[in-house]
């Protein structure tokens, strides 16, 4: 009888309470999904799950240890999720969050238009000819997070994605083939010569070089994602969460960007 009168005293701000939290989960979801992150985030609820368990079974021992655990745990969901709380709090104040089209994008019933493949295609194919000529590269695409904190090591630039101005940015002889581009909207060439923040931490494979480095770094940082073409070896690396993305062919890698993008 009590649970039925708690029903009925349900209010607009108990829905919105639940929406609220529902959302909150899904972008802490969309944070640590396909990172080990996601597995020390399902360890820790089902320790917080166990806790609660032993607080109604009346098993004091074990829940004093739990508890013990859970009051210092906040302190080691910062230390353990370092970069996903910074993630998730660039995607808080992005400006790109508070956008028109970027909010729109949430409610898919609401979208009235879709990205083209285009300028996915276009990219791709600038990467598979700067790899024929072993002409090094990395690419930077914007996504939620905002990256003018990035432009500001670069040269501001508002240029539409063409194949041969991709190619012309990283010619050997060029003044901006050093550092990164970024890539917004996925048609705007945002910025050039970027620098980013450099993981010396990750242990990489000797082959790949300050590039992949790179890219590892600022997707790391922010969920941006990284092409990166080999200036030893040709080959073209797509680079995500900080981690190297595996694909078999180019069709394979035009499909994940246009997911990760769209």
């Amino acid at each position: 009888m009590n649970i039925f009168e708690d029903l009925l005293k349900f209010t607009l701000i108990d829905i919105i309470d639940i929406l609220l939290v529902a959302a909150l989960l899904y972008y802490i979801y969309k944070l640590v999904k396909g990172t080990v992150a996601i597995n020390i985030f399902i360890g820790i609820v089902i320790v917080y799950l166990i806790f609660l368990l032993t607080d109604v079974l009346q098993m004091k021992l074990l829940n004093t240890i739990l508890g013990g655990f859970m009051s210092v745990g906040i302190i080691a969901l910062i230390v353990v999720f370092q970069q996903e709380i910074r993630k998730f709090l660039l995607l808080v104040g992005s400006t790109n969050f508070a956008s028109k089209s970027n909010l729109l994008k949430r409610f898919k019933f609401l979208k009235t238009e879709t990205k083209s493949l285009v300028n996915i295609e276009i990219i791709i194919a600038a990467c598979i000819k700067m790899g024929s000529s072993k002409t090094g590269a990395l690419i930077v695409l914007e996504r939620n997070n905002n990256l003018n904190f990035l432009v500001n090591t670069g040269d501001d630039m508002k240029i539409n994605v063409t194949q041969p101005i991709l190619e012309s940015i990283f010619f050997k002889n060029s003044p901006l083939h050093d550092g990164a581009i970024i890539i917004s909207n996925n048609n705007i060439i945002k910025a050039t010569r970027v620098i980013l923040p450099i993981n010396n931490e990750k242990n990489i494979p000797a082959r790949f070089g300050l590039r992949h480095r790179a890219a590892i770094g600022v997707t790391e940082k922010t969920d941006a994602i990284a092409l990166v073409v080999s200036e030893e070896t040709g080959n073209l690396s797509y680079i995500k969460n900080g981690a190297f993305v595996m694909y078999k062919n180019t069709e394979e890698l035009m499909t994940l960007l246009n997911e990760d993008l769209n």
